[in-house]
């Protein structure tokens, strides 16, 4: 898996003394870790608050054996569109657990690699991220300081909606 993070260094040290509070933003259907940043338009509220954003890809890419879902007939699974959990069926199951990736793996590997604050984090969506974040936040109140969504997705499961 690949993510993108935002440190807002300070131009006079270009470190912080003290580590930063983390925001992971979950992005919506078709985005990835390089694009979200740039829709978002986080960086000079992050920068001016002394906030660490991590933006995970949506969804695992370029597994070996796995063939990319064509988008025109389904947009809703798959590449691009893990919605945050964790598969159930093969075989998707063998990589797409983005549930687990984003609330055990990811922070595992921020907290170790990057200067956070262990811990602190919040957690915030868009579309498909926005469902991802009440899901993920409602299942560990204990993880994140807040929870915000944008625009969530309501009801993922039916494809009429």
């Amino acid at each position: 898996m690949t993510f993108s993070i935002f440190l807002p260094e300070n131009e006079v040290n270009k470190q912080r003394s003290e580590p930063y509070p983390t925001l992971y933003y979950l992005a919506g259907l078709t985005s990835t870790h390089e694009n979200a940043p740039q829709k978002s338009g986080f960086a000079p509220h992050a920068k001016k608050h002394g906030i660490a954003v991590v933006f995970p890809d949506t969804s695992p890419r370029n597994i070996e054996g796995y063939t990319p879902v064509d988008i025109k007939d389904s947009w809703l699974v798959g590449y691009g569109a893990g919605f945050y959990c964790n598969a159930t069926a093969e075989p998707w199951s063998k990589n797409f657990n983005m549930y687990t990736y984003i609330v055990e793996e990811l922070p595992r590997i921020v907290e170790a690699y990057f200067p956070v604050k262990k811990g602190v984090r919040s957690i915030i969506g868009h579309s498909m991220g926005g469902n991802g974040s009440l899901m993920i936040a409602a299942r560990n109140p204990d993880l994140y300081k807040s929870v915000s969504a944008f625009a969530p997705i309501a009801n993922p499961s039916n494809k009429d909606s």
